[in-house]
């Protein structure tokens, strides 16, 4: 017999809706997850959602051959901006593979390790801007790492600089996070209050992103170049299955996306200021590699792989922070059977169509696969050690066909942006004893966490 999957008690019609803030979802589901252990559930305005928090049962749950990626709640919410985009699109759209072909190849190591001027050209002026606060500072550093991924993605994909990271905060940083907000809350309400009371907040933010998108698409057919990048080839290519390209709308679409997509990578980079600063005999150890493989000389491509320390300290931050709280999962439909799909080996069972969410800060978490889950170890990260770990403790972008596809032009932000900033900031934390606390919506973000900034001293 299978074992009832744990539930908060709840209220009558309503459910669980006092146990998740909406304002707050994920740390709330990380609260949910340190109560009730590896798979729980809630049920909202007549709706069941079971969220998993384990690494095995994650593992199971990530197997394509029995689930794939769910598309409902605020994924749907958002296609109202980018519609059948990569990241929203259903399993059945054509669109996705389309999309996919034409995209991914630009998006590969290689590609990406091209930009690596680009990425040095913008974090050199976050820097420069830094250096210069003088002595008696107070900065919140998300806001800066926010526009240099704004600057960053629109140099290295789009070709245009925005110079952004100077003077007033570029729209489409608002924007992106009053639509992702907005897409989180709205499945929470009554459909006629997202109408009536919230739709023009988020049409707003809608018109302000896809603005953001038209105008790179005409500044490249104003500024013609012969450089092939990723906006070259959502202009020009063709899918090589079908023959079709993409409509200047589906490129409007994608372009729209990626910031949002690759806004998860300043909330990890803030989060590792926070955790060097908690643990300087880890920040000693980055220091020693990064002073010994770049030297007194200028940073290169081929420095990246060498820095195997702060690749350690990359995953232990996306391990521990989780900028990427989660996805969800559903189970592959089978014509006829509508039998309920067991897991653990049937100690627990859900309904044939029951949406799941893995739940990162729990997988992430988990004491059967970390020894002293809460502590900051970068070695747990690198070579055997990372090697040995269970797949579902490296989620950190998505599974399967449908993870993340600008993984590797997240890595190489991370560890670029990492590595300049142990090699040339010191930092001191304006409140010595802050504990990380988190929101956020497609990405989670430490918030109220302040800091001096100095250029380093050597």
């Amino acid at each position: 017999m299978s074992t009832p999957i744990p539930q908060p008690p709840g209220v009558p019609l309503l459910g669980n809706i006092f146990d998740v803030d909406p304002a707050n979802t994920w740390w709330s589901l990380k609260t949910l997850a340190e109560k009730y252990g590896e798979i729980f559930s809630i049920t909202a305005l007549g709706h069941r959602i079971v969220f998993v928090a384990s690494a095995a049962l994650a593992e199971e749950i990530c197997d394509e051959k029995r689930f794939r990626k769910f598309v409902g709640g605020p994924v749907v919410e958002i296609r109202y901006a980018v519609h059948d985009a990569l990241f929203t699109a259903f399993d059945h759209e054509e669109s996705w593979g389309i999309a996919h072909r034409i995209i991914a190849p630009q998006l590969s190591t290689e590609a990406v390790g091209g930009h690596f001027d680009a990425f040095l050209q913008c974090t050199d002026e976050l820097l420069a801007k830094w250096h210069g606060l003088g002595d008696n500072n107070k900065i919140q550093p998300l806001s800066d790492l926010n526009r240099l991924n704004l600057e960053a993605t629109t140099l290295t994909l789009f070709g245009k600089k925005l110079n952004c990271i100077e003077g007033a905060d570029h729209p489409m940083l608002a924007a992106m996070e009053n639509s992702t907000s907005e897409a989180m809350k709205r499945p929470t309400r009554p459909g006629f209050l997202n109408w009536l009371v919230y739709g023009s907040k988020f049409k707003k933010a809608t018109k302000v992103m896809r603005a953001y998108a038209a105008d790179l698409v005409k500044y490249r057919q104003e500024h013609p170049t012969d450089q092939h990048d990723l906006l070259w080839s959502m202009l020009n290519a063709k899918d090589p299955e079908t023959g079709k390209a993409l409509t200047e709308s589906q490129v409007i679409d994608e372009i729209v996306s990626m910031p949002i997509g690759s806004s998860t990578a300043p909330c990890a980079v803030t989060a590792s200021i926070l955790f060097l600063l908690q643990n300087p005999d880890v920040l000693a150890k980055a220091r020693e590699e990064v002073d010994a493989v770049l030297g007194e000389g200028p940073f290169r491509q081929e420095h990246v792989p060498q820095l195997t320390y702060i690749a350690g300290v990359v995953r232990e931050t996306l391990r521990l922070s989780s900028a990427a709280p989660g996805f969800n999962i559903e189970p592959i439909p089978k014509e006829g059977d509508k039998s309920p799909i067991l897991l653990a080996g049937g100690k627990y069972q859900v309904a044939h169509n029951q949406a799941m969410i893995i739940v990162l800060p729990g997988v992430n978490r988990d004491p059967a696969v970390f020894e002293e889950p809460l502590a900051f170890r970068p070695e747990r990260m690198i070579g055997e050690a990372f090697e040995k770990l269970p797949s579902s403790a490296k989620k950190w972008f998505g599974n399967g066909k449908r993870e993340c596809i600008g993984k590797h032009w997240a890595w190489e932000f991370l560890v670029i942006t990492t590595a300049k900033l142990i090699r040339d900031l010191d930092f001191e934390a304006v409140d010595p004893d802050y504990k990380l606390k988190q929101d956020g919506w497609f990405n989670i973000r430490p918030i109220d966490f302040s800091v001096k900034v100095k250029p380093r001293a050597r």
